[in-house]
């Protein structure tokens, strides 16, 4: 049986980063905790009122929740996720998009909970130290700025590992973090399509470093998956529940969500517990179809890892798979956040609310939103029926693509905001996605074994086990919260004890 989260403990070295949290004043918060605020203690969130969202202070480690009031400093905790449902004048269809936004994580993006549960395990079981080892964070963006923030946190120093062709507000916020808490920056060839150029920097630090580095691979680590499953998956359910409670006839049709490091498809196994009939849709670029015909490209969807399948991907789970045009994700995401769009959108009756709200969705956000309406109308879906996905991050970091894309095309006016939203997002079609038969799945699935068990040192034993002994390995990874959470619990007892 495989270790799926090693929780392995070294005792003498885990008092050691134990002393460690205590004198910076850290306490870790349990995936319980991050599902469910409540269970955060009244002391911690008393103490959060006069701290900002994304200050580097210990206490944003309770933050790490869909469920963060939308404030910049003092925000506490409310019932549901910060979301936004997409209104049938934008998306054409009849059915109900629900769409949970990042935006109120620390860092602006919700790979700081990814980072956190590819962080956690080694840290409070004493497999990993923050005083003498350095972080490694191999990401396409979002990933490496959510694994510095945290490990600024823990005062250590971090790797961020990142294709050089991102938007420049990644580049930018992850170079004011580094130049105060220390650490590097490697910006590898290419754009998001390029991770295995990410990868080869992960083995080449290895070979230069040896012990002094930790690699948190989100693309490979299970916790990742885990924490999707956990925390994702019950805030999209407690969002689901509050439609339902309104309307007995509400009936939770799928889940849509693109295939970056994999992780956030492990919330749609949680709502396929729950709901057995609903579809998981994984999404990627049509200019880089890797899950649909085993292709290759580069595209402009910031943020999807492509040209592999990642480790953490329960691809047998998987029910269709989009290809986007980055053309319709970007013309989507750009009249969703231009004042001409606004105005035009206005005059198709969608209230301010909703508008105000739009800021909430990025370009890979518009890619999911995408997703869902292919999938609509793919299924012929009713009124009744409701999709739920999320945006990574906000548009807050793509304002310099914005204006790249003004000098490149000019202005947007309403004559040209009413084009592309009739092209790109009316007009949308069911070409370039499948209904996955079983062969298809295993098809996908059998693509792992190029990266990671000739590349990347897995185990082709694994990779079948992934396949053929799915109660053993993702029933039983689903399982792993309490033990996960354990740890953390003793962890912070020996906090309290050195």
């Amino acid at each position: 049986m495989f270790d799926l989260i090693d929780l392995t403990i070294n005792e003498e070295k885990r008092r050691e980063v134990a002393k460690y949290a205590k004198d910076r004043g850290i306490k870790i918060p349990t995936l319980a905790q991050m599902k469910d605020p409540s269970k955060i203690p009244a002391e911690v969130k008393e103490k959060l009122k006069d701290v900002g969202l994304w200050d580097i202070n210990p206490l944003n480690l309770y933050r790490i929740s869909w469920k963060n009031e939308p404030k910049d400093k003092g925000g506490l905790y409310q019932e549901l996720p910060n979301f936004i449902e997409i209104p049938s004048e934008v998306s054409g269809i009849k059915a109900k998009i629900l769409f949970m936004s990042g935006k109120y994580f620390p860092t602006g993006c919700h790979k700081v909970g990814a980072s956190y549960a590819c962080l956690v395990p080694r840290l409070v079981t004493g497999q990993f130290d923050p005083k003498t080892q350095e972080a490694v964070w191999p990401s396409t963006g979002n990933y490496c700025r959510g694994g510095a923030y945290n490990a600024a946190l823990l005062g250590c120093k971090s790797i961020a590992i990142l294709p050089e062709n991102m938007s420049r507000e990644r580049f930018d916020w992850l170079q004011d973090l580094i130049d105060t808490y220390g650490g590097e920056i490697f910006a590898t060839t290419g754009s998001e399509s390029n991770v295995k150029e990410i990868y080869d920097k992960t083995w080449e630090l290895r070979a230069e470093r040896g012990d002094g580095v930790v690699i948190f691979n989100q693309f490979g680590e299970l916790g990742n998956h885990l924490w999707h499953y956990e925390i994702t998956g019950e805030a999209m359910n407690d969002l689901f529940l509050s439609y339902k409670a309104k309307d007995e006839k509400a009936n939770l049709f799928g889940v849509n969500l693109n295939s970056g490091s994999g992780g956030s498809l492990g919330a749609g196994d949680k709502l396929k517990d729950l709901y057995p009939n609903i579809k998981i849709t994984a999404s990627e670029a049509l200019q880089c179809p890797t899950l649909l015909d085993n292709g290759f490209g580069d595209h402009r969807i910031e943020g999807i890892g492509d040209k592999h399948v990642p480790w953490v991907h329960n691809v047998k789970n998987t029910d269709v798979v989009t290809a986007i045009d980055d053309e319709d994700a970007v013309s989507f995401f750009r009249i969703l956040n231009d004042p001409a769009g606004h105005e035009y959108f206005r005059s198709l009756g969608v209230d301010e609310e909703t508008i105000s709200k739009f800021q909430y969705i990025g370009i890979s956000g518009a890619a999911n939103i995408i997703s869902a309406i292919k999938v609509a109308k793919y299924f012929e879906v009713t009124e009744n029926d409701y999709f739920v996905t999320v945006g990574t991050d906000s548009a807050v970091m793509y304002q310099s693509r914005l204006e790249e894309y003004e000098a490149e095309r000019g202005k947007l006016d309403l004559e040209q905001v009413k084009l592309d939203h009739h092209v790109h997002v009316l007009g949308l079609k069911t070409d370039n996605m499948i209904e996955l038969r079983y062969t298809d799945k295993k098809r996908i699935h059998n693509l792992k074994y190029y990266t990671w068990v000739e590349q990347q040192g897995k185990s082709a034993e694994e990779l079948n086990a992934q396949w053929y002994d799915y109660d053993n390995y993702w029933t039983r990874l689903h399982k792993m919260g309490p033990d996960f959470d354990r740890v953390i619990d003793e962890f912070n007892a020996l906090i309290d004890e050195v």
